[in-house]
């Protein structure tokens, strides 16, 4: 898969849902984890049988000052909003960082300004922290990734993925 991804939440409040959103994260692939005004309780993490904390970079950021992303990265709000695109038509960046909501709450108006781009499940209701990120994760790697479309009518077999066609060499100098 090209591109790379991190994924966090907003003042996540409970060491399970953390636990569970890290584990989802290592699973899925992210190239790192973060926090951001995080109560220090939910920081004490269970749920993570993975060890993620062991194999993908966890920032914890006390405020949306201190947030640091690398260069080029998409910041994307995972919110219930008017002005959120839907998940499933949404085009993922090559670079990106999800951010969710806390458990009973939304996005600081701060946060949601400093998006780039603000993305809803279209459910019918709000879902848990840990499960959204799982969901957003899965549709990423889904989109993203090299697999085959799928198939519009029921019993139609899936078709394979078109090779990879590695290109020509770029010459940077003209030839001689």
């Amino acid at each position: 898969m090209r591109g790379y991804f991190g994924i966090g939440a907003e003042g996540i409040s409970k060491p399970v849902n953390l636990g569970n959103l890290l584990r989802s994260a290592h699973a899925f692939g992210a190239s790192f984890v973060f926090t951001l005004g995080a109560d220090e309780r939910a920081l004490q993490v269970s749920a993570d049988t993975s060890r993620a904390d062991g194999h993908v970079p966890v920032y914890h950021w006390r405020s949306l000052d201190e947030m640091q992303l690398p260069k080029g990265c998409s910041l994307v709000g995972i919110e219930i909003l008017d002005c959120a695109a839907d998940l499933p038509s949404f085009p993922h960046p090559l670079r990106a960082a999800y951010v969710l909501g806390p458990e009973r709450g939304v996005l600081s108006p701060e946060l949601v300004a400093r998006c780039q781009n603000v993305v809803r499940i279209p459910t019918t209701f709000s879902l848990n922290v840990a499960t959204a990120g799982a969901i957003v994760m899965y549709d990423r790697i889904r989109t993203v990734g090299r697999f085959a479309p799928r198939p519009v009518s029921e019993g139609a077999e899936p078709t394979a993925p078109a090779p990879h066609v590695q290109g020509p060499p770029k010459r940077r100098r003209p030839q001689a």
